[in-house]
């Protein structure tokens, strides 16, 4: 294993460390300030429209997308320092060069997996940036860390019409409450009494706007709404109908589909927990070198020095596994890596939000407001716990798959 950046990967991280210093750091303040001043909170503030035309004019654009036609055409190995680079304002940066979720899961599962109307009516819009999407799996009523309890249902219509017909509630969609969000890749079963409980899902794109979609409300998390991410919303489908084209694959194949898109994400996840991880201890540093408690700076205290001292050897350990995983998902696929991929989405939010808690701790009232990004980033990824399966699935399957090699 060779984890040395390749040439165009250190091309790619220079001009992307340049475009943060030079234009996303700068525009964190502006961007408050302008949203302050919105008709409409979900609406992006105009600078975030000018970091996006930016980013696509230095060439730092659908960086996460492996598929040559579509994106940068990175591996894993190579796109994992830059979405670190990114996790380091993850309000603005991803947004700015196309690379957020859930569009970026959106978009790996169009270009995978979607036949070519699909993808000119939807993926092409999404990669210019012109629309925004949302991926509806999550449920209220049922324990979703499990995917096969999804009650939704898509059924074909009983009047004889070419369409699915679809019925339940979802909550936790993350951008459904963006203004620009058009599409919903939507999850539930069309065959709910199959025997085999993993081929009963199917997955179908469903447009904002169709008649009996209904965004009830927007979900916060932990109080804050995640303006920047296009929020979470609670959303119904009461018999909303769409054109049996518009399923994704094949009948019964979403539940594949969903694994094949949470792979990806939950190392892009990872990437730029590490660069949230950073930003904290840059900000530990500066801040016990500027405050003195007790006659002494809160640099010279044995307790902040420990501190930083394990913050740095817990992101240099989470990193090389991070690199280990993308260069195995590079190598020998995502199943091959389906160990190293449980792995890092167990042990890094788990990590950073000790990192961040400290952090917020050695602010002090400072760490836990508005004027430091640290109440916020800690917010996310604690979250993270929870997204794409919460920690104990993924250690349950692991614990299970150590223990076959005795069984």
């Amino acid at each position: 294993m060779d984890f040395a950046f390749d040439a165009r990967t250190e091309e790619l991280r220079a001009r992307l460390l340049a475009f943060m210093d030079e234009y996303v750091y700068p525009a964190e303040q502006v961007a408050h300030e302008q949203r302050a001043r919105l008709a409409s909170p979900w609406q992006d503030p105009p600078v975030v429209e000018e970091l996006k035309a930016e980013a696509r004019r230095q060439g730092l654009w659908n960086l996460f997308l492996p598929d040559a036609e579509y994106g940068a055409g990175l591996t894993n190995l190579q796109y994992a320092p830059l979405a670190e680079i990114t996790g380091r304002s993850p309000q603005l940066a991803p947004t700015a060069t196309n690379c957020a979720a859930p569009d970026t899961g959106n978009m790996e599962v169009l270009a995978q997996f979607g036949d070519e109307r699909q993808k000119k009516q939807w993926l092409q819009p999404l990669l210019a940036g012109e629309i925004r999407s949302a991926f509806a799996m999550t449920e209220p009523e049922v324990a979703s860390s499990d995917a096969t309890n999804i009650t939704t249902h898509i059924e074909r219509a009983s009047d004889g019409t070419d369409e699915y017909v679809i019925t339940g509630r979802k909550w936790y969609i993350s951008g459904a409450m963006h203004p620009d969000c058009q599409i919903f890749i939507v999850m539930g079963k069309t065959d709910p009494d199959g025997p085999d409980i993993r081929r009963q899902q199917s997955m179908v794109l469903v447009p904002r706007d169709t008649p009996g979609v209904t965004v009830e409300r927007a979900m916060q998390v932990f109080g804050y709404e995640d303006h920047y991410h296009g929020g979470h919303a609670e959303v119904v489908f009461d018999h909303a109908r769409v054109p049996v084209s518009n399923l994704i694959g094949e009948e019964g194949g979403g539940f594949a589909i969903a694994q094949a898109r949470l792979g990806p994400g939950r190392i892009h996840h990872c990437m730029r927990l590490i660069g949230m991880a950073e930003r904290a201890i840059e900000l530990m540093c500066r801040r016990a070198v500027s405050r003195t408690a007790f006659g002494k700076a809160l640099a010279q205290q044995g307790v902040v020095q420990n501190w930083i001292a394990d913050a740095r050897v817990q992101v240099e350990q989470l990193r090389l596994l991070v690199l280990k995983t993308a260069w195995l998902m590079d190598t020998v696929g995502n199943k091959g890596a389906h160990t190293e991929i449980q792995a890092i989405k167990i042990a890094t939010p788990r990590t950073v939000v000790g990192i961040l808690d400290r952090a917020i701790q050695l602010h002090g009232a400072g760490g836990v407001s508005q004027d430091f990004p640290l109440a916020e980033l800690y917010a996310g990824a604690r979250t993270l716990m929870l997204a794409d399966g919460p920690d104990e699935v993924h250690q349950r399957s692991l614990a299970r798959r150590e223990l076959k090699k005795y069984l």
